[in-house]
């Protein structure tokens, strides 16, 4: 039992399940603009993330010496390494266009972990900033990319998913923030802590409104579509207002990151 504790723990350490739900979102662009698979962007955006979410988890760490190189920190880093070597791989399959949008996600990643300013902290402690530089880099990845590398034409479409996208991860954010309130750095100013855990909740099932109803904006109406979002507003709004401070790590790290991962498969499904 302790066998398969440590490969669970390795596996949401490693960020390979926020990749699979990275992984999901692109594959679920793909279906949307009905897009041929192309497995170089969807791979890019899995091993990316896993990159990019390691770099941003344990870099500060280790320049502050807070960890030591455990035998799983040390896994976890030569994993990170295999994947940057992947990444790379998976980049040079992208359209030359695509490959710039990337490299400039990868300069966000980089000012949010990094201080590039002297005397100024990085772009992840800029206070009540957090928030939307991860949902736009998630919209931008799993959103932006596919549709860049298929070469379709930006229309009305493009702009409402990219609306609704944001939404998503704005909303799958506050449920992190609320968990988090009691380790946040005060001068972050995260949403609970300018508004309050009540508030902060009651504006995430409100932004799950237009979320649902951005859906009949589409040039193409689709019933099953409606059900799945129906079903995905439900989910995200139980994990929203059953979050509290203390929860337990799995409840963020793996629940609700599932999210969507369970969204691409019950389009599957339907």
């Amino acid at each position: 039992m302790r066998f398969f504790k440590l490969i669970f723990d390795f596996y949401i350490n490693s960020s390979i399940h926020v990749a699979f739900s990275c992984y999901a979102l692109v594959r679920m662009t793909q279906h949307m603009f009905h897009i041929p698979e192309g497995d170089a962007v969807a791979q890019f955006a899995f091993f990316g993330t896993i990159v990019g979410y390691n770099f941003v988890k344990y870099d500060a760490l280790a320049r502050a010496k807070k960890i030591q190189m455990r035998k799983e920190l040390k896994a976890i880093t030569l994993f990170s390494f295999c994947s940057f070597i992947l990444v790379g791989f998976y980049f040079f399959q992208l359209e030359r266009v695509t490959q710039i949008v990337a490299i400039a996600f990868l300069s966000v990643t980089l000012l949010y972990t990094l201080p590039f300013f002297p005397n100024k902290k990085n772009a992840r402690n800029w206070a009540g900033v957090k928030i939307y530089i991860v949902a736009l880099c998630w919209v931008g990845v799993t959103l932006g990319l596919p549709i860049l590398d298929a070469g379709i034409s930006i229309n009305l479409d493009f702009y409402l998913k990219c609306m609704q996208r944001f939404v998503l991860i704005f909303v799958l954010v506050l449920i992190f923030e609320v968990i988090d309130l009691a380790n946040d750095d005060p001068h972050l100013k995260t949403v609970p802590q300018q508004i309050g855990v009540n508030r902060t909740k009651i504006l995430g099932i409100l932004l799950l409104i237009p979320f649902y109803f951005l859906e009949f904006f589409k040039s193409v109406f689709d019933k099953n579509q409606l059900i799945i979002n129906l079903i995905l507003v439900l989910m995200i709004a139980l994990f929203l207002l059953f979050a509290k401070e203390k929860q337990s790590k799995y409840y963020t790290s793996f629940y609700v990151e599932s999210i969507p991962i369970v969204w691409w498969l019950l389009l599957l499904l339907f």
